[in-house]
């Protein structure tokens, strides 16, 4: 049943991600991964690639990922499938705010609008929320440690060097604006007050 469920929470926000992608690349510019350089290439091959080849492999044969499961609560399991399906219309929510802006890199557009509705309004970088938050419940519904230690360890790599790349682009395109736009809004999650 858990296996179900990851492949259509998984499945659906692959499918809105390629979709809205689809449609920015056909709305004109797109960056080359390349031009980010070795470092982030490197950095998705360490820590995005094992862990999307891991929930492939749960996908096909959870037997596969035996080794890592541990013994999880099945009620701890269904918050993870409830987590899941609520990423999902939050994932369409953010990919149809950000729109052609959408990039596959940290770099930022030429054609690059700050866009400051829909999530965007609260929070920063919905799109590394709504993905971590659909990494963790995946965690949770294969109750599969390594998947949660990728996961966590990706995270982290968001929060410390994907993010802040990404922000210093932008400032460096949109300058006070987005100063403006950083002092009120979380970075992954709403602020609870606007900074002064």
């Amino acid at each position: 049943m858990f296996r179900w469920i990851v492949l259509l929470v998984f499945g659906a926000n692959i499918a809105i991600s390629a979709y809205f992608r689809w449609k920015a690349r056909q709305a004109g510019e797109t960056i080359v991964r390349a031009e980010e350089g070795a470092f982030f290439v490197i950095l998705r091959l360490v820590f995005a690639l094992p862990l999307f080849l891991a929930i492939l492999a749960y996908l096909i044969n959870p037997a596969w990922m035996a080794w890592s499961s541990v013994a999880m609560p099945v009620g701890v399991r269904w918050i993870g499938a409830v987590l899941g399906l609520g990423i999902v219309p939050l994932t369409y929510a953010v990919f149809r705010a950000i729109g052609r802006n959408i990039s596959e890199t940290v770099l930022t557009k030429e054609t690059h609008e700050l866009v400051t509705d829909g999530p965007y309004r609260w929070v920063r970088h919905p799109l590394y929320t709504t993905g971590s938050l659909l990494l963790i419940s995946i965690s949770l519904l294969t109750a599969n440690w390594f998947i949660g230690l990728m996961t966590g360890l990706a995270v982290c790599m968001i929060v410390l060097v994907v993010i802040p790349r990404e922000e210093a682009n932008l400032i460096a395109s949109f300058g006070d604006a987005y100063r403006a736009y950083k002092k009120q809004t979380g970075m992954l999650l709403p602020r609870l007050r606007a900074a002064s």
